[in-house]
């Protein structure tokens, strides 16, 4: 009889086990592919306003780009001959004193210009004078590079 109320006791515990299952060992990727589109949808959304400035038709050249780890003090010069700083239009007059402030008057500070092919040289020459006077003497040119090389 003990044998039997042993069998017993064995079966009733089995029944209030759940089956065991094995481990799931797939990847569930839905989580991963909504946030990847969520990202798609945001750099979709935000690439075109990264891009900033005055349209300008730079010459070409064959001169090798300038690396630089700082922001850069962009003047544009566009085929109209209004001038840009930053992608701002200002005053030919004000260009001096918003120059010094954007440099904290670190005068070794490099200024870039870029001037459009079709704007009269004379001009980029003045813009380059006031740049100048107002004591940066580190001008950088800036041009396109040519198709072939």
């Amino acid at each position: 009889m003990a044998a039997g109320a042993f069998r017993e006791l064995s079966d009733s515990s089995r029944r209030g086990r759940r089956p065991r299952r094995a481990p799931l060992a797939e990847i569930n990727v839905t989580p991963f592919v909504d946030v990847m589109l969520v990202l798609l949808i945001v750099f979709m959304i935000t690439a075109p306003m990264l891009i900033v400035g005055v349209p300008v038709d730079l010459p070409e050249t064959r001169a090798s780009p300038v690396e630089s780890r700082q922001e850069l003090i962009v003047v544009t010069i566009n085929d109209t001959g209004s001038v840009f700083l930053r992608g701002k239009k200002v005053d030919f007059d004000g260009l001096a004193p918003k120059l010094s402030a954007l440099a904290d008057n670190d005068r070794e500070t490099r200024i870039y210009v870029r001037g459009d092919k079709a704007v009269n040289y004379g001009r980029i020459m003045d813009v380059m004078e006031v740049i100048g006077a107002a004591g940066f003497h580190r001008i950088v040119l800036i041009t396109e590079p040519k198709a072939g090389g």
